[in-house]
């Protein structure tokens, strides 16, 4: 997001009553207190933009004060590089911040004198504080147009970007302290009148194989009944403990459900082996160089509408979507890490319902402890190894991962836990070779010589070179599962957890197509970009699957697990999942972190409000209008049901512990 002209009043109304509020800190108190006071809290404030600026520049996010323990927790020397190259390309912005705090320093004690002032002159200033807040809190209340509001972002403790761009960098910053301490009001209405009329077929919704499907007249009957369980949600709405149960039991039971199709239990019995791809990119799959990708993107099922979007915390949030089928919230505190926080019942996750079924469940990834994965990824069901608890990678004298790890060296050293198993299992593997930044390192090596040739830049070359480690690692994992009789009775699921959002230039060198400005891209303000630059890969397959089957419709990360659940033949609840089944009849949709949003219908731009029809879709204005009304009814829902689940447990609430 950038900051909006529009929004000038807002600003200058909080910013003097902050000032305001820090100036009457620095007033009653001795002369030398009062200057070191001043400096102190000016290096401060230029200290929290420049960290800001960085952030959202790396990580394409502003974020709050609440990050702080997240931020300690993780490895920030895996950004060291990133995060040097900023600050240095930033240096003249730096300085400028730290201009007020270089000037106050050498002349503040000369010209402002810092004296004592009487504390009523102090208390003043203060209500002048109070004063300018309360303006602010009535020009907020303005009849300001647009989907989303200052009056509204000012309740939320979610769309932090949007809060930003509408009420600044300091009144997000302070909303996001007042919100850790008195938590906000849920303020999501429950008329879910017309949402019904949301979930019908959609044209290109069905999978279509490239060979001949006809069987004559002895087709065999197909079950279309709506994959649903047997769970009374209006009963649960009347006899629910608080009111977001109560809301969430009446909103699911609104929602059309997907229905079985001729895919269910195509797949039942398998063998399930999942990867979310670190920073990956369909745009880098080549035939070539990338031979296995290459093979599994065309030869299973072949999504050629399917996008990941960039969400709040990218591969954490990526995970989220992908293995809950839940959009994550877009804000603190993170969902992924929170279920492992609170043991939040994942009833739906992959991990819990083949452990239902009696398979072997595992998980890795070649890295360090972070977002809470051990305990998250635990709570899912999986029996999870990463680096420092069971799984081993390169490391260097110190003992630290030879960054970054191999994605090849993950699979050998992990896959004896389960090729030879007598259960059927699912394996879950999260990649980090694709890590950012994509400079000449350890993973790159093998390539180089090949990649080298290639007429692109370095940093794409190196880029190439991160997908071509995960080919490898795909190509090793099929050569362990042949071997082992099992590649027949397995089925790859594989999407990357987000695009290279910080080399968005490597996508547009792939593509020769260009995406946006580069600051826009950088910084991914969604108000002016090509949305294409999410257009992704997602790979299922199975070496059964005698031919490719090709699917238009428009679908995401979400909608991965609804799909498999049906694939697998697994009795599972389509209402309470934010994605649906790819494969049903269902109307696609994928949702993007700015409310923007693209059905199998057409295109929604926040910003402009303008709906774009998809080719061949006719509506009257009329129709439009009420189309347009209620999708992004249901895109508000999707996206804020998740953390009312999470925090209340819904799933256990409905299913009970032991399901």
């Amino acid at each position: 997001m950038k900051t909006n002209l529009a929004y000038i009043p807002v600003y200058l109304v909080f910013s003097i009553a902050a000032g305001l509020f820090f100036s009457a800190l620095t007033l009653p108190f001795r002369r030398r207190v009062n200057g070191i006071l001043t400096k102190v809290l000016t290096a401060l404030f230029s200290l929290v933009y420049v960290v800001e600026i960085i952030a959202k520049k790396i990580l394409q996010s502003y974020y709050p004060l609440s990050t702080i323990g997240t931020a300690a927790g993780n490895r920030l020397t895996d950004y060291s590089e990133v995060i040097v190259e900023q600050v240095v390309k930033s240096i003249p912005l730096i300085i400028i911040l730290f201009l007020p705090t270089i000037l106050l320093i050498v002349f503040g004690n000369r010209f402002l004198g810092f004296e004592r002032f009487d504390i009523r002159f102090a208390g003043l200033v203060l209500a002048g504080a109070v004063i300018f807040h309360v303006v602010g809190l009535g020009v907020i209340h303005l009849p300001w147009s647009g989907d989303l509001t200052p009056k509204q972002l000012y309740q939320v403790d979610t769309n932090i970007d949007d809060q930003v761009e509408q009420l600044g960098l300091w009144t997000m910053l302070r909303l996001d302290l007042k919100h850790q301490i008195i938590k906000p009001k849920a303020n999501l209405d429950d008329d879910f009148s017309g949402l019904d009329a949301l979930g019908g077929g959609s044209s290109s919704s069905s999978g279509s194989s490239s060979g001949d499907t006809s069987t004559g007249g002895n087709e065999p009957v197909i079950d279309t009944s709506p994959n649903v369980m047997d769970v009374d949600l209006a009963a649960i709405a009347e006899s629910a403990s608080n009111d977001d149960i109560a809301w969430l039991a009446n909103y699911f039971n609104s929602v059309t459900p997907s229905k079985k199709n001729e895919y269910t239990g195509m797949f039942e019995g398998y063998n399930v082996i999942q990867l979310v791809i670190e920073g990956f990119s369909g745009y880098a799959i080549d035939p070539e160089l990338t031979p296995t990708l290459y093979k599994l993107a065309n030869e299973g099922f072949v999504f050629n509408n399917y996008y990941t979007a960039l969400h709040f915390t990218s591969t954490s949030n990526g995970e989220c979507q992908t293995l809950l089928g839940l959009y994550p919230k877009d804000g603190m505190p993170i969902t992924m890490k929170r279920t492992g926080e609170l043991g939040t019942n994942c009833y739906f996750s992959l991990a819990q319902q083949l452990g239902r079924e009696g398979y072997l469940v595992k998980g890795y990834h070649g890295n360090y402890e972070m977002y809470g994965r051990q305990a998250s990824h635990s709570n899912l069901g999986y029996d999870w190894k990463q680096f420092g608890s069971g799984l081993m990678v390169d490391t260097k004298e110190n003992g630290d991962i030879a960054w970054p790890a191999r994605d090849t060296q993950v699979i050998e050293n992990s896959v004896d836990d389960y090729i030879n198993s007598d259960q059927p299992f699912h394996v879950y593997y999260l990649t980090i070779s694709g890590h950012m930044p994509y400079s000449d390192n350890r993973v790159v090596s093998t390539y180089r010589d090949t990649v080298r040739a290639l007429p692109y830049s370095e940093t794409t070359q190196n880029y190439i070179a991160t997908v071509m480690e995960v080919d490898r690692a795909l190509e090793l994992l099929l050569q362990k599962l042949e071997a082992a009789g099992k590649l027949d009775k397995t089925l790859i699921v594989a999407t990357g957890d987000h695009i290279p959002y910080f080399n968005v230039d490597t996508l547009e060198e792939l593509t020769g197509k260009t995406f946006g400005s580069s600051e826009d891209m950088e910084n991914i303000k969604e108000d002016n970009i090509d949305f294409d630059v999410y257009k992704n890969t997602l790979i299922m397959w199975s070496a059964s699957m005698e031919e490719p089957v090709q699917v238009d419709k428009v679908c995401c990360q979400v909608d991965i697990l609804p799909t498999v659940s049906n694939l697998l033949g697994l009795e599972y609840d389509s209402r309470m999942l934010a994605g649906t089944d790819i494969l049903s009849d269902s109307e696609g949709l994928v949702v993007f972190s700015s409310n923007c949003w693209k059905s199998d219908k057409g295109f929604y731009n926040r910003f402009t409000q303008e709906f774009t029809p998809a080719a061949g879709v006719t509506m009257t204005a009329e129709e439009q209008e009420s189309y347009v009304s209620a999708m992004k009814q249901l895109v508000n829902y999707k996206r804020s049901c998740t953390a009312r689940i999470v925090e209340n447990d819904f799933y256990d609430y409905v299913f009970g512990s032991n399901g």
